[in-house]
Parts: structure tokens; C-alpha cells; sequence
């Protein structure tokens, strides 16, 4: 069996293609000196099952203890199922919440699922499925409790090839101040960005003469031509002096962001706020390493557009978005539009005309 498994290296930290198989734990090379609660390391864990003749090893910090590819059990009826497990070391008595992001496929027949477990074999945690079932490249972040926990199960349906690679860091506490008369929101200093996840706006609302209004909930999917769009109509009694359109985006061409329409005219392209380039979402797309890249980012992202009072009307407005230009499909949700009216208290500047 040695013999067998010698030929398998872990890419990045892949885990090998072969069914039940380990993954030879010496093949990670292990940083010194050995970490400590001061000074822990991230860990990057890439998952992909590809072939031993393309791997190549990587270095993960020593809290990082394992990672092999494990037969679920199988059940007549059921679909077959593939199990990543990732055996964790606590590196400080003070750390007790881990933070980890999966980055996969987001299919609707494979979504997967988090399992920890503690060393009797006892469940601590487990989460729902995960993703939407958008079809697309994607990920989510959840915070997991690490009391007496020792194994991280990723439970996938299929042949886990769905499963991309896993980004895990050590959360610290710290308090967070906040305004009481503001909306309450769920603010994680996620690694890399600090955008907090947008929150359908609701029951429509005003304040300072802003009126905030929601135009869809749910996710839609978009593509980059008009029939791919995701249309939606709202109603003014008045104009108002600007408005600002809010959404998130999955999987955008970062060069190409989606485009707006208003009333069947074009109004540009919406900026999109980008998390830093270290993040692991960026996933390159090339035909020829000589003519350059492109990036798609794997997950959701802040998407805003300005949209100029002279394009608005009162009565009924049709609004359009669109993929960017290449972009084959993608995706929206928790879309949004603020109206400003003059409120008694706008604070404005009267020029002279000249």
C-alpha cells in the first residue's frame, strides 16, 4: 500500500484522487519554529483531486494536522457521498473559534455540508447545506466552535470533485463598539475584505429623507444579454434628487461588472467593491499565459450603481441589470434603491449663476 500512495502528492494540500485513500501526512511540509497562540498562522487548503504528475506539496502551519479523502458510508437509495476530513490541533487554549471558508461548485445536487467532530466520535457541530444551488463558483464562511473538536468533516454528495479548497484561521475575541439607533448588523471582520454581507432592506423605510425600498430578495440569475436580465419595476410619486442601487453579485468578471438599464437606457456599469488580492475567491481564466489573464471572483460581492434623477421618471420605472460583457452567467441578490428627497434638514450650498 506504501508503495501505491508514495506515487500521491498533496496539491497544495490536494487530496488525492483515489477513494479512501490517506494523504501522506509527511508530505506537508511543516513551518517552524512551532506556532504558538501569539502569532498563529492561516492555512490554505487546496482540494482539488488532481493527478500526482501535476502536484506539487505546500507548506500549512503544524496546527494543520491531516487531510485525506474518506468513502462515506453508503446507503441503497441514497447517492453516493465524498468525505474530506481535516484533523486540527488547537494551537492556544485561548483560541476556541476557528473561521473557515469553503470555496466549491455550487451545484444543486452536490451541496455540501460541515461535520465536527470530537475524539470519541461524537458530533460538537454540523451545519446545513451549503450554497444556493446557483451553479456557479462560489463560497461561504462559517464560524466554528472548537471546543473538544479534533475533526472537520466536509460531507459532499458525488465524487467530491465540486470541492475547490478551504481557507481556515483562528478567530480572537474583541469588543466591538456600535450605534444603538442604527440597524443591527451581523459585522465579522471576515480575512481580506471588510464589506459586511449585505441584508435585504425589508419593509420599505425612511430616515433623514432617504427612502429605502427592497426590489428582490431571492437570488436571480443573470446573464450578459437582455433575455438573461433580471428585470424589476418600482413606482415614485415624485422625483427625487439621486438614487443609489444596491445589490450583491456572484461570480463576476471583475473587469466586466454587470450593466445597468433604466428605462430602456443604458446607464453604465456598476463599481464593485473588491476584497484584496490576496484573497483565494480570485480565480484566473486563460487561453495563453502570453496574452494575459482575466479574474473571476468565487463568491459575493458589494455591488452599487448611482443612478442620475434626469433617467428617473414619476410613475412606473423599469430597471434592468445584466452581465458584464463575457460574462456566460452569474448571479444577483438582496437588491435594493435608495431615493434622496430634500429633507429640512439637507445640508446644501446655493451658488450664484455666473
Amino acid at each position: 500500500m506504501l508503495n501505491r500512495t508514495a506515487a500521491f502528492f498533496l496539491v497544495l494540500c490536494a487530496v488525492v484522487s483515489t477513494r479512501g485513500q490517506d494523504v501522506l501526512v509527511g508530505r506537508l511540509s511543516k513551518d517552524t519554529p512551532k506556532t504558538s497562540g501569539k502569532n498563529v498562522e492561516s492555512a490554505w487548503l487546496d482540494l482539488r483531486q488532481i493527478p500526482a504528475a501535476n502536484s506539487k506539496p505546500q507548506s500549512t502551519p503544524d496546527w494543520v494536522e491531516s487531510v485525506s479523502l474518506v468513502p462515506g458510508d453508503k446507503t441503497p437509495g441514497l447517492p453516493e457521498k465524498t468525505i474530506f476530513r481535516i484533523r486540527v490541533d488547537h494551537p492556544s487554549p485561548d483560541l476556541q473559534v476557528l473561521f473557515f471558508r469553503l470555496f466549491f461548485d455550487d451545484n444543486a445536487e452536490q451541496q455540501p455540508r460541515l461535520i465536527a467532530w470530537n475524539e470519541l466520535g461524537t458530533i460538537v457541530v454540523q451545519s446545513g447545506q451549503l450554497g444556493g444551488g446557483t451553479g456557479l463558483s462560489t463560497s461561504e464562511s462559517l464560524m466554528v466552535p472548537m471546543v473538544g473538536v479534533s475533526t472537520i468533516d466536509l460531507e459532499v454528495p458525488g465524487d467530491g470533485k465540486t470541492i475547490r479548497g478551504a481557507y481556515m484561521d483562528w478567530m480572537a475575541n474583541a469588543e466591538v463598539l456600535h450605534p444603538v439607533s442604527a440597524e443591527h448588523r451581523d459585522l465579522i471582520p471576515e480575512p481580506f475584505s471588510t464589506m459586511a454581507p449585505l441584508h435585504p432592506a425589508g419593509q420599505d423605510s425612511e430616515k433623514f429623507g432617504t427612502v429605502t425600498a427592497s426590489l428582490a430578495d431571492e437570488t436571480i440569475r443573470i446573464g450578459a444579454s437582455v433575455s438573461q436580465g433580471a428585470a424589476f419595476q418600482f413606482g415614485l410619486e415624485s422625483e427625487p434628487l439621486m438614487a443609489l442601487l444596491t445589490f450583491e453579485v456572484a461570480s463576476p468578471n471583475i473587469a466586466a461588472p454587470p450593466e445597468v438599464f433604466l428605462n430602456g437606457e443604458s446607464i453604465g456599469t456598476v463599481a464593485i467593491t473588491l476584497p484584496e488580492l490576496a484573497d483565494p475567491g480570485y480565480r484566473g481564466m486563460t487561453q495563453s499565459l502570453i496574452r494575459g489573464m482575466s479574474f473571476q471572483y468565487t463568491g459575493w460581492l458589494r455591488a452599487q450603481k448611482l443612478v442620475p434623477a434626469s433617467n428617473l421618471k414619476v410613475g412606473t420605472n423599469d430597471l434592468l441589470i445584466i452581465g458584464g460583457a463575457g460574462t456566460p452567467i452569474s448571479a444577483i441578490r438582496a437588491t435594493q434603491i435608495q431615493l434622496k428627497y430634500l429633507w429640512d434638514k439637507t445640508d446644501y450650498q446655493l451658488q450664484p449663476d455666473r
